[in-house]
Order: structure tokens, then C-alpha cells, then sequence
């Protein structure tokens, strides 16, 4: 199918564009009234996530809403620990929560792999969506990287230090490496359906990257990383660890096209140490409470410092209580930046 837009794959995949594709984390979410709307019309975040002709509602509306250039399917990362037989909830205002952590060898015995076939509703999701779109923009497929995974797993939910997860790794190597091992085998066969399906693009979000130090980082989480980029052979894929500033030239030895950049990392030390990589984002999301004026300003200074090809995008998710006015402001700046512009200037 051709796209009649298809700048995310073209800079995806290292051409020249005309100008940036831009797409938000967290983009199908509460900052639209209509997400709103459909939430409260359901029992919660899980049945949405678990219900494919909601999925893709939710998918297509920032489409529509912002005018972004991709779509990201409306799921979760935490499906994949679901699938092993690890339920969770979700708690209004307070995140994920596995009402019994894992972190003994007898928990773990009650896991399975997951399987392609427990997530058939994130896979029929796709399906919906892509046929819904019709080729009007790419659609994006994720997963929650393993060591993330892990960490949610063992601590039971979200932390500021991740202590228990952190404490399992130096104390029980043995279930560290299943638990890891687990979680990136079911992972790949996760994506691979996913692209199969028809994700055209696939993003790994490494969000809690940034509670490990370099070494462990390198010891730990790399070599899942790099197993999963190796078993994604007919998509781009795109890693996002999240102030893992330190690792960036250890990501950039991975079979990846892209590389997700927090709005810490500096896009000078960011080419020095990632040579012949695809950058995506890095905007700091507070920006986008500012001035609509403010936020073109500094939106066009972010796409200024990177090459073409570039992928616009925030250094994290966009946050629940931000303004409508300022996504669309953030949008419309990189929508109307053009890199031949700035060299003439």
C-alpha cells in the first residue's frame, strides 16, 4: 500500500525528508475530550486496552484531533507481564499495581512465556486500524523493554528508586536472568505479531532505563535489547530509554534504525557518540504549558540543531493535564518547519 504519507518510515529509515514527521507519546490520551468521553463510557483504562474496536477508536483520534503523522496503537507495555500470569489494576491517580510482586523462584514457577496468541486483542487491534486508516499515516507497534518489566514485576508497581527490583539483581542473579529472559522471549513473539498484523514500525519504551548505572545497564539490559532488535527484521524499530544518558553510545551498537532521546540529552553529544542513527524527539513535554508563541520558538530551535532526517517528538509522554492548545502549538511548529528555511536564514 502507499502511504500518501509517509515521512515517519522515509526518516525512519535515514532519507531526507521535507520536513520532520511528528507524533507525541501518550498522544491517544486524557489531553483529548473525546478520550474523555469514550473513558467514561467504560469501566475503565483495562477494558479499553482489552477491547479492539475501542483500541482503535482511541488510536485514530489524535490522528484526526492534532493531525500528527503516525498513529500509536492505544495499548499498554504492561500486557506483556498479564500474558505471563501476572495481573495487574490500574489505580486512578496512582498508576499500575501487581497486587503480588514476584521475587522468589516460587513465584516465578507460576509464569508462563507469553504467547502471541494471549494478546490476539492487541493484534486485532492493529488489524482494525490498519484498515481503518487506509494508508493515510504509518501505525506504530510498542513494547515495554524487559528490564522495565522486570522492574514493575518485582517492585509491584511504580517507584521513585525502584529498590526492590534493583536489590533482586544484585541479590539473586539466578531469577534476575529467568525473570529478564522470560519476559524478552515472550516480547519478540509479541512483536513480531504485532508486525505481522500490521505494524509498520516499532517503538521499545525503556522508561525506567535511567534507575540503573552504567555498568549494570550494560550487563543487564543490552543484550535483551539487542536480542529483540535482531528478531524485528522487517520494520524500523525505535529505542527509547529514558535517562539512560549514559548508555546512548551502547544503544547505538544496536540493530535498531532510530534512537528515542529524553529532553536531557543534547543533540551534539547525541551525533558524537550515535553515529549513523535516526534521532527522534526531544522537546522537554512542560514546555507545551507555555505561550503557543513560545513553544514554536523553541520547537523550531530543537529541529534546527538535528540533520535531516529527524523525527519530531516530545522527551517523554505528553502529560494528562496539558493544554490542548499547547500539543497543537508543538504540531503545528514542526508541521511548518522546513530545514531549507533555516539554512537561509
Amino acid at each position: 500500500m502507499i502511504l500518501p504519507n509517509d515521512l515517519l518510515l522515509r526518516a525512519a529509515s535515514g532519507q531526507p525528508v521535507e520536513r520532520p514527521p511528528v507524533w507525541l507519546m501518550r498522544q491517544a490520551g486524557r489531553i483529548l475530550p473525546e478520550y474523555r468521553k469514550l473513558r467514561a463510557s467504560v469501566s475503565g483504562f483495562l477494558e479499553l486496552v482489552r477491547t479492539p474496536e475501542l483500541v482503535c477508536e482511541v488510536t485514530l483520534q489524535p490522528v484526526d484531533a492534532l493531525g500528527v503523522d503516525a498513529a500509536i496503537i492505544f495499548s499498554d507495555i504492561l500486557v506483556i507481564p498479564e500474558a505471563m500470569g501476572h495481573p495487574y489494576s490500574m489505580v486512578e491517580s496512582v498508576g499500575p499495581r501487581f497486587e503480588h510482586p514476584v521475587r522468589t523462584m516460587r513465584d516465578l514457577e507460576k509464569l508462563r512465556i507469553a504467547r502471541a496468541e494471549d494478546l490476539d486483542y492487541v493484534s486485532e487491534g492493529i488489524r482494525l486500524t490498519r484498515k481503518a486508516l487506509a494508508g493515510k499515516v504509518p501505525l506504530i507497534g510498542f513494547a515495554g523493554a524487559p528490564w522495565t518489566l522486570f522492574a514493575y514485576m518485582v517492585e509491584g508497581g511504580g517507584s521513585k528508586t525502584f529498590s526492590h527490583a534493583r536489590r533482586m539483581l544484585y541479590c539473586d542473579p539466578v531469577f534476575s536472568g529467568r525473570l529478564l529472559d522470560m519476559i524478552t522471549e515472550g516480547t519478540i513473539a509479541y512483536l513480531q505479531a504485532q508486525v505481522r498484523s500490521g505494524a509498520q514500525i516499532i517503538q521499545l519504551f525503556d522508561s525506567w532505563a535511567g534507575v540503573l548505572g552504567p555498568a549494570q545497564y550494560r550487563e543487564i539490559a543490552i543484550p535483551r535489547l539487542r536480542t529483540i532488535c535482531q528478531s524485528i527484521t522487517e520494520v524500523p524499530v525505535i529505542v527509547f530509554a529514558k535517562d539512560a544518558w549514559f548508555a546512548l553510545e551502547d544503544i547505538a551498537g544496536l540493530d535498531c534504525q532510530v534512537i528515542g532521546l529524553d529532553w536531557q540529552h543534547t543533540p551534539e553529544l547525541a551525533h558524537a557518540l550515535a553515529v549513523n542513527k535516526v534521532f527522534q524527539g526531544n522537546l522537554d513535554p512542560c514546555l507545551l504549558y507555555a505561550n503557543p508563541s513560545v513553544i514554536a520558538e523553541k520547537t523550531r530551535a530543537m529541529l534546527s540543531a538535528f540533520p535531516n532526517p529527524h523525527i519530531a517528538n516530545l522527551g517523554h509522554g505528553v502529560y494528562p493535564d496539558t493544554p490542548l492548545e499547547g500539543v497543537r502549538a508543538f504540531v503545528d511548529a514542526v508541521k511548518s518547519f522546513r530545514w531549507s528555511d533555516e539554512r537561509e536564514q
